[in-house]
């Protein structure tokens, strides 16, 4: 399960530089936060999507929100490739965040993918929030996204903390075209103005009952939460092109024992992602299981899967 924080090919032959399979001791699991009692004529829940460019910070906005690490960041562009929702637990409310992949221009399957996944969220939920970010000026993309987006989306300034006073008064100016219902500056890696974000999209969700247990923070299954921390992972230690081609897996779970399977697109590939000797393999599983409870045993294969990220058939066959 997500740890508190202050995201079918057949696998090939395997050898011993290409698993890591030590155990360590890690950190236990934490449940979410439990409400106290609340009127039900007082409590508030529903759904609230965080949508954007590629890298502009939605992750990091709702792990900042739900105060739990329920979605995997990263510097590179399009980390996020699924629907992920935190939950936030208060008193008076239960509010769901669902984490979107970016919205881009997709040149593969996959990008293809999770451009419809992205839209679907736009449906079916209470509130839609926008995020641009504050040091980097507004363009054709942003542009392109806020088309799609109802009158009644919050528009979220985000980074403020890298912008200077006068960026993010221009930013706020020229969102004020979008004719967007609110707008709110923040920054959601040192958590400034996020309270008060979070406060006002409380008071905005509709009156309703509890919509998941008070110990759920996310409805990510246990399986695809470690196969994304593998991922997290790779991704801080892999170049600019590379982890576009990643894709990971947990193939095999029966406590303590975990089999997770990461798959690149070509055999030099492949060779990166283990590194001389193990090296860099061995470096991803020891930071995975400082997020894993105590006394798990992760074992983690590299496979080949040519050019999967290009064949709708074999991004489906992924989960995509």
């Amino acid at each position: 399960m997500p740890k508190a924080d202050p995201s079918e090919a057949n696998p090939s032959e395997e050898d011993p530089s290409e698993t890591d399979g030590s155990g360590a001791d890690s950190s236990a699991q934490h449940p979410g936060p439990t409400p106290e009692a609340s009127s039900a004529a007082d409590y508030r829940s529903g759904f609230v999507t965080v949508v954007g460019r590629p890298n502009v910070g939605k992750s990091t906005l709702i792990n900042r929100a739900v105060g739990y690490k329920v979605s995997i960041v990263s510097d590179k562009p399009q980390t996020t490739r699924h629907q992920i929702r935190g939950i936030l637990n208060r008193s008076d409310g239960q509010m769901i965040f669902v984490d979107t992949p970016g919205l881009h221009r997709p040149r593969t399957a996959l990008g293809e993918r999770t451009n419809a996944t992205a839209s679907d969220t736009l449906g079916g939920v209470d509130l839609v929030c926008m995020l641009v970010e504050a040091h980097a000026k507004i363009g054709p993309g942003d542009k392109w996204i806020a088309k799609r987006l109802p009158p009644e989306t919050i528009l979220i300034v985000n980074k403020i903390d890298r912008a200077k006073p006068d960026q993010i008064v221009e930013r706020l100016g020229t969102a004020l075209e979008f004719d967007f219902a609110e707008y709110f500056p923040i920054s959601a890696q040192t958590g400034a103005g996020v309270p008060e974000l979070v406060d006002h999209l409380m008071a905005r969700l509709p009156i309703g009952p509890q919509l998941y247990p008070d110990d759920m923070i996310t409805d990510a299954p246990e399986k695809f939460w470690i196969a994304e921390l593998v991922r997290e992972q790779l991704l801080a230690v892999m170049d600019q092109e590379l982890p576009h081609s990643i894709a990971t897996r947990v193939t095999e779970y029966e406590w303590p024992r975990i089999r997770c399977e990461i798959l690149v697109e070509r055999d030099s590939q492949k060779g990166m992602v283990i590194g001389k000797g193990g090296k860099v393999l061995k470096a991803v599983g020891t930071a995975v299981r400082k997020d894993l409870p105590e006394g798990a045993f992760l074992e983690l294969h590299v496979a080949v899967e040519k050019d999967w990220q290009r064949h709708a058939h074999l991004v489906e066959r992924l989960g995509f």
